[in-house]
């Protein structure tokens, strides 16, 4: 397995369940480093996938497999719902289409709503607000603890993980491959290539070819303090185009609000900086939409880089005679299909003949609760010292975030895994703590008034 992102997670946990012996090569100093690290964190129905697609399936599978392991695993949700919007003539036009594709996608109760009915549900959008689509099930996740969860369990139950490894190339003698990398060769009968934003790269290097091309896409955030969190209940969704799903504003799992993405096409795959100039656009996009957000400051900004290519749906393509499965093209439903996702490679893999003994009992590890509802560590007895005060993240939380064998490595790493540096002060009064506690631990220490990931 190429890559621990959210994808790869979900694939490595999959195959070790299935008995297979599994190792995880990522090129970072810790998982979730490239696009999973930022994302809207929507549990996504696929009311506007293209109809028998790929995605559509994998989103379907990766959805209902979610419901089913989250209490096994300790994995959040909220039931928020989506409203789909429109905002001038012309938007309210699509929406009769648009429930078409929803109720075609499987998302039977999705119905139509006024502009009335919108502003009784939702009091605090703009009176602008035409009409829109009721969307159950649309719902709020942890973006990090899912994978998280995924990848805890395939090491559990025997996978490997192997950070800082950059796979440089590979020979394929029929039976077996050798893939060169950083640091040592490492022999495999099977490659799963799901590098993401450098998934393309990955193929031509190794295979000498690549079928797609990756076209990164960033998408700029920004975070309202908590006190936003009670001016909607539903994730408020802009009627996509063929392009985009547009720009959201959300509740988050954490108890903020979040408003974003845009869709910035750049040549760039690592450059996920703001600018002042779109997060101004966002801002005044969030307050036309949400007046209220007028009064209410921004917490934090934050970019993704989205993995598009040429064409929207999945790029999954099995060299079966070659031991090779890439799975690239992933972009905004990857946090939902993940599961899905991995169940469809490992069918493909199947199909070449490898069988595998199911786990009977596979080990069940529960992961951290971070979701502002839940009944979070600060709230039990002997958590020690509250470190980071915004988010109130204890002592206890961050000394177990930094040992085991998924271990933060970075500020980035602990951040997900603990929310320290989420809050308010982004850092400013936690900083000397964590670098105290931090000691030892990175490879890079954290240096006091360093900027964070």
């Amino acid at each position: 397995m190429v890559g621990a992102g959210v994808v790869g997670c979900a694939i490595a946990r999959r195959f070790a369940l299935e008995g297979a012996r599994v190792a995880i090569l990522e090129k970072s100093s810790d998982i979730l480093e490239g696009a999973s690290k930022g994302n809207s964190a929507i549990l996504h129905t696929g009311f506007d996938a293209p109809e028998d697609s790929l995605e559509l399936r994998c989103i379907r599978e990766g959805y209902q497999e979610y419901l089913k392991i989250r209490g096994d695993l300790g994995l959040p949700l909220e039931e928020t719902g989506g409203l789909i919007v429109a905002w001038n003539e012309e938007e309210e036009k699509r929406l009769g289409d648009l429930l078409r594709r929803a109720h075609a996608n499987g998302i039977a109760q999705a119905r139509i709503v006024d502009g009335a009915e919108l502003r009784k549900r939702e009091s605090n959008l703009s009176a602008r607000a035409r009409a829109g689509i009721e969307i159950p099930g649309e719902n709020v996740i942890d973006p990090w603890s899912a994978p998280l969860a995924y990848l805890s369990q395939a090491l559990a139950n025997g996978a490997r993980l192997y950070l800082n490894t950059e796979v440089t190339g590979g020979r394929y003698d029929g039976s077996q491959w050798a893939l060169s990398t950083n640091h040592a060769e490492i022999a495999c009968r099977q490659v799963i290539n799901c590098a993401g934003l450098y998934g393309d790269l990955l193929d031509r290097a190794v295979l000498g070819e690549t079928s797609f091309e990756i076209k990164p896409r960033k998408g700029q955030f920004l975070v309202f303090d908590k006190a936003a969190r009670t001016l909607i209940s539903s994730i408020i969704l802009p009627v996509p185009t063929q392009r985009t799903k547009g720009i959201l504003i959300c509740p988050t799992i954490f108890g903020n609000l979040l408003v974003g993405p845009t869709a910035e096409d750049q040549e760039s795959r690592g450059d996920a900086s703001v600018t002042r100039e779109v997060l101004q656009q966002l801002l005044k996009f969030a307050k036309c939409k949400l007046p209220a957000l007028a009064d209410i400051p921004v917490t934090a900004t934050y970019a993704g880089i989205r993995p598009a290519s040429e064409i929207k749906d999945y790029r999954i393509q099995a060299r079966l005679d070659q031991g090779w499965i890439t799975v690239g093209g992933i972009r905004s439903t990857g946090l939902t299909a993940a599961l899905g996702i991995a169940k469809h490679v490992y069918w493909l893999y199947s199909q070449a003949g490898h069988r595998h003994q199911p786990l009977a009992s596979p080990i069940l590890p529960r992961i951290p609760v971070l979701a502002e509802g839940d009944a979070r560590d600060w709230r039990r007895q002997g958590h020690g010292d509250i470190v980071c005060h915004c988010e109130l993240v204890t002592e206890r939380e961050v000394r177990d975030a930094l040992k085991g064998p998924l271990a933060a490595q970075n500020l980035g790493g602990l951040k997900r895994r603990t929310r320290v540096t989420m809050g308010r002060c982004q850092g400013f009064y936690c900083l000397a703590r964590l670098a105290e506690m931090t000691e030892g631990k990175f490879a890079q220490p954290l240096a006091v008034g360093a900027a964070h990931d």
